[in-house]
């Protein structure tokens, strides 16, 4: 979890805010490569300080820049991608027909070149669902440690609805902006923010992308200082320790600059190995304690019936 913390929590994300700034500003000022290398250095620097002031604030700093954040720019977000879906509603319907037809039929030459194409599919499938929505992963359940509840089962409910929302309704609609809106995508190319970006440019022009720039920051934001979170207590477990906590959360704020200047498809391959890693020996923990889950919630639901 502390590597994975350095990869799907903070390179990953902070390249994806460095990328929808710098698409928002080439809307505006097109900047030449070495601007670019220079502008995405400072935005680095800057992030990596937002970092560290928030995560030295502790968990209630983080939990009020969160829950400011999200939920404003969740709505707005939702609210402009569904005018752009039915902007382009002709093409909803072919869309859906496209994300099924090539998950199930994948194009290729025929024999073994099919079972590649499939396996590609799966394994592409997997790697993105995975950094999505952390299911699997057993990050999510350290900050739903943390919380103020009755039952361990009312909150484990929270966090099926985050899935719901992240992966069903968030990660469903910027697959339409972009399938409706007519954005080119290249298979197994690694791509940003700048997709979503061509599609709502599509309806709203090229203002759009000032405020898909801020709509990414919020999201990877606060993505990041969450597993800022995560990280600093499982590293507090391993060394059984608060001394090594202040360490790591210089460092952890230090990586945002690698995540602002390293290419794009290292980083994705990084983070990637780093949540397969957190997900096997989490999986078999769930195995071995679905007894007590069951258990647990058939006993909650019993009483609240009641």
């Amino acid at each position: 979890c502390i590597l994975a913390s350095f990869g799907i929590g903070n390179m990953s994300q902070v390249n994806s805010i460095v990328g929808s700034l710098n698409d928002a500003i080439d809307a505006f000022i097109p900047a030449a490569e070495g601007e670019r290398k220079l502008l995405n250095l400072i935005f680095g620097l800057v992030i990596a300080g937002l970092i560290g002031v928030i995560l030295f604030g502790g968990i209630k700093r983080i939990g009020a820049v969160a829950e400011k954040l999200v939920p404003v720019m969740s709505v707005l977000y939702i609210i402009f991608a569904l005018v752009v879906i039915f902007g382009h509603a002709g093409n909803i319907g072919p869309a859906f027909g496209k994300i099924f037809a090539t998950a199930f039929t994948p194009k290729a030459l025929g024999g073994a070149a099919s079972g590649i194409a499939l396996k590609q599919t799966i394994v592409w499938g997997l790697r993105r669902s995975a950094f999505s929505n952390e299911a699997g992963l057993g990050s999510a359940a350290i900050a739903h440690a943390a919380a103020d509840t009755k039952s361990p089962v009312q909150q484990g409910l929270y966090g099926i609805f985050e899935v719901f929302a992240d992966t069903i309704v968030i990660c469903t609609l910027t697959a339409l902006v972009i399938l409706c809106s007519g954005t080119t995508v290249t298979y197994g190319q690694a791509a940003g923010a700048e997709l979503t970006i061509s599609g709502f440019t599509s309806v709203y022009g090229s203002w759009i992308s000032v405020f898909t720039a801020v709509a990414m920051c919020c999201f990877a934001f606060s993505t990041i200082i969450g597993w800022g979170l995560y990280g600093a207590r499982c590293i507090e477990f391993l060394f059984s320790s608060e001394k090594v906590v202040k360490p790591f959360m210089v460092v952890y704020s230090l990586v945002a600059i690698l995540g602002a200047t390293v290419e794009l498809g290292l980083l994705w391959s990084i983070a990637e190995t780093f949540n397969g890693l957190m997900a096997i020996p989490n999986l078999i923990a769930l195995f071995l304690l679905s007894g007590t889950v069951v258990k647990l919630v058939k006993e909650y639901f019993a009483t609240e019936g009641k």
